[in-house]
Formats: structure tokens, C-alpha cells, sequence
């Protein structure tokens, strides 16, 4: 089955086509860290003006790629939600006008959904069910129980800041530009991860959840305090990012400890961090269970994963194309035979990586 792709959920205006939620044809993307990098952090109305701009011809290119004409493609895969209402407006609208002016079916997909499923990508065989996966991104840090393609529960999350948001802003503190992310791992390379102490946060007794707000708070009182103003750059990125890392590694360990897992996964823009992805295939490895991470292009946004998902979800995804709606805070919870509501207002944390708007 070939499917087009469309992501459209924060600032990356993606497209793709994807045969058997496996192989990607086309993949296409374009970023506007340009357009954001001045205010620190994503500005809604500047993303969703820019997908407008950019989509149309998106699709176009993935099609061209793809060579294929959009009467060869099976269906048109698109997030739904959750994230930046502005920018899954432009993206669920588009999806819906394909879909009825060429009759093909419309597959509505949970962003994170698609984060799990990038692991899918590219590979000749996938994670088996049921699978630990470790979701580390901008806006969302949570720990998923996958029992199959519509069985899925988070078993713990962040109670504040995400990961990713917490090293967007960590890096705004040292002067680093955005996104800040890659920014952290790069100067992180040539520092002291032991040089400061940095808390982490402790869980109680078995629990998952977790909490970043202190770690990137404390980084904040050191560099104001007299020992900071003076400290190497690159030994604070390293101690941050080790605070940060031993909290999911801890919380993986916890929760792999709950069931019989068949495969680990670790996916999401943070994914991408070389010192999680290490300490991640580390501790996999000395678990004796299979690990799966996403090539680096698939654990940014993109649309190839929504595509994935679609695939392996199935028809529990298709909806009508002239009543569907994109919705900020789509619930992530798919239990056996319980498909997504697309017009539930029920409260999830929302999927922009920072704010630009949000102090640090």
C-alpha cells in the first residue's frame, strides 16, 4: 500500500510516500529555524503562514520524487493532533481536499503515534509487540506501553517540562542558538559531564514519572551565581545533558522492569542526542533486549512516520474527510478496539518543541 504522508504539527512542513509503513519512496522537509531562531522558540502564527506557503508544493515534490501521480497513491495519512492548532489546521485542511477530490481514503493520526512508529521505518524487520517505548521530544517526554498497533498506554510521563523543551531553554541560557538541542549535544562533546551537579529528579519508590524544570532551573541559578559567570560553556552543557539523560535511562530501567518486553524503542526529536542514544543502546544491550532507534532523519518530525502509522493502524484510522478536524490536544490512550476521537477536547500536553513566548 502506498501512502502519502503530511506532518504539519509544529514548524516542519513535511511530505512523503511510503509503501507497506516500511519503505520510504519520497521524503521531503523543509525546517524554519530561520524564521524562528531570532525569538528563541517556535512563534505559532509565523509557523502556520509558513506551512501554508510551503505545502502545496511539498506534496508536489514528494509525488515528483516518488514519481508517481496522486491518482497512484492508496490514501493520504495526516496528523490529526496534537500540537500548534494553527499549523494542523493547514495540514488536516490540505489532507482533507486531497483526499475527496481524488476519492481516496483519509487516515487521521496521532503525532506521537507516528514518533513510535518511525521505528518501523527502513527495516526489514520492526520492534516486536509488545515493545518499551521511550518518546523524548520537544514537547513530550513519556514512557509507552505497545501491546500492538491500536494497544498502546503511557505508563509514565513528564510532570512539567519535556526533555527537549528543557535543553531548548537550557541552551538559550548558555547563548546557544535554536533549536538548541543539537546545539547542547555538539558543545557537550568537549566538556566535563562531572564537572557540576546538577540534580536529578528522584522518583518514589517504583514510579515513572518524571520532571526536568529543576535540572534546567538550577543551570539557570549557577550561571547567575558567582561560580558559573566564569565556568566552561561546554562543561555545563555536558553536566546538564547527563542529568538529563540518567532520568530517562532510569525510568526506562523501572519500567522494562513491569513486563516481559520483547524490544526497546527510542524515538522523538531527542532521540537524536548522541549521549542518550549511547547510554540507550548500553543499557539495552547489557538487558539483553533488542533495541530500535529511528535513522536521525526519522526522529525529527517528518511525515514518512505518519505515513507508518496509518499503515500499520490500519482502517481504525480513516475517517470522512469532510468532518474531520485537527485537534490540539488530541488524546494519546488506543486500547483494543477504541479507535482516536478527532473532536475531543480532552487536555494532553501539546506538541511545539518551545514557546517563544514561555520564560526560560
Amino acid at each position: 500500500m502506498l501512502l502519502l504522508g503530511i506532518e504539519t504539527s509544529c514548524d516542519d512542513t513535511a511530505t512523503a510516500v511510503v509503501r507497506d509503513g516500511r519503505d520510504v519512496i519520497a521524503d521531503v522537509s523543509t525546517n524554519q529555524n530561520e524564521f524562528h531562531a531570532k525569538f528563541g522558540g517556535i512563534v505559532p502564527e509565523i509557523a502556520s503562514r509558513r506551512h501554508l506557503a510551503l505545502l502545496s508544493a511539498a506534496v508536489d515534490d514528494a509525488l515528483g520524487r516518488a514519481a508517481l501521480g496522486l491518482e497512484d497513491i492508496d490514501g493520504i495519512a495526516v496528523t490529526a493532533g496534537p500540537g500548534l492548532i494553527g499549523s494542523l489546521v493547514i495540514g488536516v485542511a490540505s489532507a482533507k481536499a486531497l483526499a475527496f477530490a481524488a476519492r481516496k481514503p483519509l487516515y487521521a493520526v496521532n503525532h506521537l503515534h507516528g514518533h513510535i512508529f518511525s521505528a518501523f521505518l527502513e527495516r526489514d524487520v520492526g520492534p516486536a509487540y509488545p515493545f518499551l517505548a521511550l518518546l523524548v521530544s520537544g514537547g513530550h517526554s513519556q514512557l509507552v506501553h505497545v501491546a500492538g498497533p491500536l494497544d498502546m498506554h503511557v505508563v509514565g510521563r513528564t510532570r512539567d517540562d519535556a526533555a527537549g523543551e528543557a535543553f531548548d531553554k537550557t541552551a538559550r541560557l548558555l547563548g546557544l542558538p535554536f533549536p538548541g538541542g543539537p546545539e547542547i549535544d555538539r558543545l557537550a562533546r568537549d566538556g566535563d559531564a562531572q564537572a557540576f551537579a546538577f540534580p536529578r529528579h528522584r522518583a518514589e519508590g517504583d514510579a515513572l514519572d518524571m520532571s526536568f524544570s529543576g535540572v534546567k532551573t538550577a543551570v539557570r541559578y549557577f550561571l547567575e551565581g558567582a561560580a558559573g559567570r566564569n565556568a566552561p560553556r561546554a562543561d555545563v552543557a555536558a553536566s546538564f545533558q547527563a542529568a538529563v539523560v540518567e532520568v530517562l535511562l532510569d525510568r526506562l530501567e523501572r519500567a522494562a522492569r513491569r513486563a516481559p518486553y520483547r524490544a526497546v524503542v527510542l524515538s522523538g526529536g531527542v532521540a537524536a542526542n548522541s549521549v542518550l542514544q549511547a547510554a540507550f543502546l548500553r543499557w539495552s544491550e547489557g538487558a539483553g533486549i533488542p533495541a530500535f532507534v529511528p535513522r536521525p532523519r526519522f526522529c525529527t518530525d517528518n511525515a514518512a512516520m505518519i505515513a507508518a502509522a496509518a499503515d500499520h493502524q490500519g482502517a481504525a484510522r480513516t475517517v470522512d474527510p469532510l468532518t474531520l478536524e485537527a485537534n490540539p490536544n488530541l488524546p494519546f490512550e488506543v486500547h483494543p478496539g477504541i479507535g482516536p476521537s478527532t473532536s475531543s477536547t480532552v487536555k494532553t500536553m501539546s506538541g511545539n518543541r518551545s514557546n517563544a513566548s514561555a520564560s526560560p
